[in-house]
């Protein structure tokens, strides 16, 4: 928040003198992190009268604005004497002069009624007079908690927060046990049912302060017929404002926290028909953000590459970003579906894929074409190889070779990679703008002559047969 605060160089006037965006900053996080305490001590109910609960907030509140004045006081009027300097007739005399005649008119009894007013009002920073879209802006840079917090200070500012344009994200992931960065931490299942009722509570906050949304981040197995979390993300969705939806991270294959001993171990068939609800409830809430959300511009989720849900996927065409996650090791992809993928995205930049090619697909491979992808990463696949490569505007790539144990005989080997074209002359004729190939910086002449550094990445990255001797695939 002070980093914020720092770098804010806006000016709104006001009274003849400079107000500095950063004063407005300044104000709002001394009232919410160094008052917050005094509030919740001093304004419980039951613990004064109504009368001495007003001379508080009025005491704080005087406190406060003197406290975020002091951080501009000194900028503000060092500008205010130079401007008085250089409208002086006067402005040429010696410097000894100069300090006598300012110190004289400082105890003119003749001194300007305006410089009395304003120094007057600079006593306190006049934060309710600035516009409301000044305050609002202040308003977006404190935290959920914060701006909760701030909507206890005054009748105004809980108006104030109550305007759906500061509430912008919507994260079902953020609280609980869970740590960013250790996905093995587990939850019991008392944790599992504290956390499913703060998400209840937490939808119905931003529910009734109409939230705009610009990001939604959930992890909600919607196969789940016992909580129906498909129908709570589908109901939620409709009662926020999604129009503005610029970034979705949806993981619909798993619900956050939830135990793995929860539920009692399953048979095949009833993971199968699991799936089958997973992937039925996706493709439902899918189709609804394509009617909610069309300016999607950042997506990561997991995809089971049909037909259907990538004609869907085809309608967000504002996508920069885009990371596809595996949605079942037993799920296949079709080669002409992800050449129609990356073809049909006109304003994709990057895209991250996760493919698991089933062992009875290993012999395909598979084309990508798009003319605006500029970096791709298909590093966590698994047998991914490329028969076609039209990238134009490539410039980063990574793609690791995974070998996954499978024993075959030389000849079935080398029947399948002589089938592989090599990615090296893929690169040549279809990334001519390609500067990073798995970290290394290529040398100007990578495309017409290879090099040692090239390649040891080549090694660790293609399938074909000159670069893989091996029985192992």
């Amino acid at each position: 928040m002070m980093a914020l605060c720092g770098q804010s160089h806006f000016r709104v006037p006001y009274y003849g003198g400079t107000f500095y965006w950063h004063a407005a900053f300044l104000f709002s996080l001394n009232f919410i992190n160094k008052y917050h305490a005094e509030l919740c001590t001093r304004w419980k109910p039951g613990r004064r009268t109504q009368s001495a609960n007003i001379q508080e907030k009025k005491t704080l509140s005087d406190s406060v604005t003197h406290s975020a004045l002091q951080h501009v006081k000194r900028p503000i009027m060092h500008r205010e004497r130079k401007l008085h300097r250089s409208a002086s007739p006067d402005a040429t005399d010696t410097s000894s002069d100069s300090a006598v005649s300012r110190s004289d008119a400082a105890s003119s009894p003749d001194e300007s009624p305006s410089i009395k007013t304003r120094s007057k009002t600079q006593k306190h920073f006049p934060f309710s007079l600035l516009p409301v879209d000044c305050q609002l802006h202040v308003f977006s840079f404190l935290s959920e908690v914060e701006k909760c917090s701030a909507a206890l200070v005054c009748s105004d500012w809980s108006r104030l927060m109550r305007t759906p344009r500061l509430w912008r994200v919507a994260d079902f992931m953020r609280l609980g046990a869970f740590v960013s960065g250790m996905d093995g931490v587990l939850a019991s299942f008392q944790e599992f049912e504290r956390w499913k009722e703060w998400v209840h509570q937490y939808a119905y906050h931003l529910v009734s302060r109409r939230a705009s949304l610009l990001v939604l981040r959930a992890s909600f197995d919607l196969g789940d017929q016992r909580t129906k979390w498909a129908d709570f993300l589908l109901q939620f969705l409709d009662s926020v404002h999604c129009g503005e939806l610029r970034e979705l991270e949806l993981n619909w294959t798993l619900t956050h926290l939830e135990p793995l001993d929860l539920y009692p171990p399953e048979s095949m068939a009833q993971i199968c028909m699991a799936k089958t609800d997973q992937f039925n409830s996706f493709q439902a809430l899918f189709t609804q953000l394509t009617r909610t959300s069309p300016k999607l511009r950042r997506m990561k989720l997991p995809f089971d590459w049909s037909a259907h849900s990538v004609s869907l996927l085809t309608r967000f065409q504002h996508l920069n970003v885009l990371e596809l996650n595996y949605f079942w090791v037993f799920k296949g992809v079709r080669p002409e579906t992800m050449q129609e993928l990356t073809r049909s995205l006109p304003k994709l930049k990057t895209l991250v894929l996760q493919i698991l090619v089933p062992v009875k697909d290993l012999g395909i491979s598979y084309p990508l074409e798009s003319k605006s992808l500029e970096f791709l990463d298909v590093s966590q696949s698994r047998g991914l190889v490329f028969s076609h490569l039209d990238l134009p505007a490539l410039r980063e790539l990574r793609v690791k070779k995974t070998i996954r144990g499978i024993i075959l005989n030389r000849r079935t080997r080398v029947a399948l990679q002589t089938r592989w074209s090599c990615l090296y002359d893929l690169l040549k004729s279809g990334t001519p703008k390609l500067q990073v190939f798995n970290s290394h910086w290529l040398l100007p002449g990578w495309a017409t002559q290879t090099y040692l550094e090239l390649s040891e990445v080549l090694l660790q990255s293609c399938y074909c047969i000159q670069h893989t001797d091996t029985w192992l695939l």
